[in-house]
């Protein structure tokens, strides 16, 4: 008799242990078809720049009308997360997922189509809610698979959506030079949907009584919030909207520089420059445009990873910071081909920690169970701060120039790292405080 005990307790021994492994794999598993799908959506924000002037040529309509879709892509793409999110939480991330590959193909098919800039910006709409689906479903699913380390899975995550353009920047351009911007967008949108149609099949969220029990990183706590906050209960909370004028802050500067960059390089003389790298001869915009996404790419993981072990606020008060001075170099010395492409790479590997930390902080302070719709109302904020994208082209043309772009954006990274240390970490601590009494 204690033979067979003994026994069916090995044998429950051995299950759990597999059953350990299933979950270790599972989730990166997961976060991995994120990634990719993440990957694909990443050109309809940070390809735009190189279809600008193409498009202005090829119309002759302003570039400030034409960055309104811009704007109006960021704004859809944004402003439906949280409900988005909500159908994540709801009907979890594969159904969402491959519809929104469908939006995905079609956003740019329409844009190789678009006689109008009413086409151009039904486009727009089309992508922004394909894109934010994308988003919404894998971020989220990324904060509830790994509830002990948020940061680098939301980073890992969000460095599909920053660098997943980088190879793709030569292409693109090359396309849009032999074939023409109609055919660059039709065809490289089909692929791109086709894709997350596919790659979203196979996404799944975590059972209801998934939980984790993987070690955190050495001296990491795991943060676990003492409640499961409601998108409308987390409204009412002051440290949600603390982060949200932070996320605001922090996101001006960084989208101006996205949309703008091919305009902002030929005002400040870079366009048509080259530069010698490692003995090849490139040419300095598109050179700067590919390491531009891989530091925005790099950035999310490693500053996701840094705020695992030192701690949010002290993160987003060092990376804000360095996203000011980047701004000040820029304008400064930024006229020279070369350091325009480090000052500039420099500058969005400052930005991209936003899109890590924000959805990090967001589920440490508000919990697991609503962390699609949560972070998706915080990521709101990337909406209201493209609206001043199409604000930079009027104040870069008038007497004030680019300088006066950079002097603005640069304060408000300043003013956001300044929040972070003072206001939000003390609101949050006293918010733990008093749900621990």
């Amino acid at each position: 008799m204690t033979d067979a005990v003994t026994q069916r307790a090995a044998q429950t021994a051995k299950l759990t242990a597999e059953d350990l492994v299933a979950v270790r794999v599972g989730r990166w598993w997961q976060l991995t078809l994120g990634v990719v799908c993440m990957s694909m959506i990443a050109n309809l924000q940070y390809g735009w720049t190189l279809f600008v002037n193409p498009i202005h040529d090829a119309h002759g309509w302003s570039v400030t009308a034409i960055q309104v879709a811009f704007s109006v892509f960021v704004l859809v793409e944004t402003w439906l997360v949280p409900i988005e999110g909500y159908l994540v939480d709801r009907f979890g991330p594969r159904f969402i997922g491959v519809v929104a590959g469908v939006l995905v193909a079609l956003a740019w098919v329409i844009n190789a189509n678009a006689e109008s800039l009413e086409m151009l910006y039904l486009g727009a709409v089309v992508g922004g809610i394909g894109a934010g689906a994308v988003y919404g479903a894998c971020v989220g699913n990324a904060l509830k698979w790994f509830p002990d380390r948020r940061g680098l899975a939301a980073g890992i995550t969000a460095m599909g959506f920053g660098a997943g353009s980088a190879l793709t920047v030569f292409p693109i351009a090359n396309m849009i030079r032999s074939q023409g911007y109609e055919a660059a967008f039709f065809k490289f949108g089909i692929a791109q949907g086709a894709v997350v149609f596919l790659v979203s099949w196979l996404l799944r969220a975590p059972d209801a009584d998934y939980k984790t029990k993987m070690t955190p990183a050495i001296g990491t706590p795991v943060v676990r919030p003492q409640k499961e906050y409601t998108p409308l209960e987390m409204l009412r909370t002051s440290a949600f909207w603390v982060m949200f004028v932070m996320f605001v802050l922090t996101a001006v500067g960084g989208l101006i520089a996205t949309a703008q960059l091919n305009p902002m390089a030929k005002d400040m003389g870079i366009a048509g420059q080259k530069i010698s790298v490692f003995g090849a001869t490139l040419l300095a915009l598109p050179f700067a445009l590919s390491m531009n996404r891989i530091f925005n790419g790099v950035s999310r993981p490693f500053f996701g990873w840094i705020s695992d072990l030192v701690g949010r606020e002290q993160t987003m008060g060092i990376a804000f910071t360095v996203e000011g001075v980047a701004i000040i170099l820029l304008s400064r010395y930024g006229s020279g081909p070369l350091a325009f492409v480090v000052l500039t790479a420099l500058l969005f590997f400052a930005y991209g920690e936003i899109y890590s930390l924000f959805p990090a902080i967001c589920g440490d302070a508000y919990g697991r169970k609503f962390a699609s719709a949560n972070a998706g109302l915080l990521y709101v904020a990337k909406g209201v701060a493209s609206m001043l994208v199409p604000l930079a082209s009027i104040v870069a043309a008038s007497s004030w120039g680019w300088s006066g772009v950079f002097a603005a954006t640069a304060l408000m990274n300043f003013a956001a790292a300044l929040l972070a240390i003072f206001v939000l970490k003390p609101l949050r601590a006293r918010t733990q405080r008093t749900l621990a009494a």
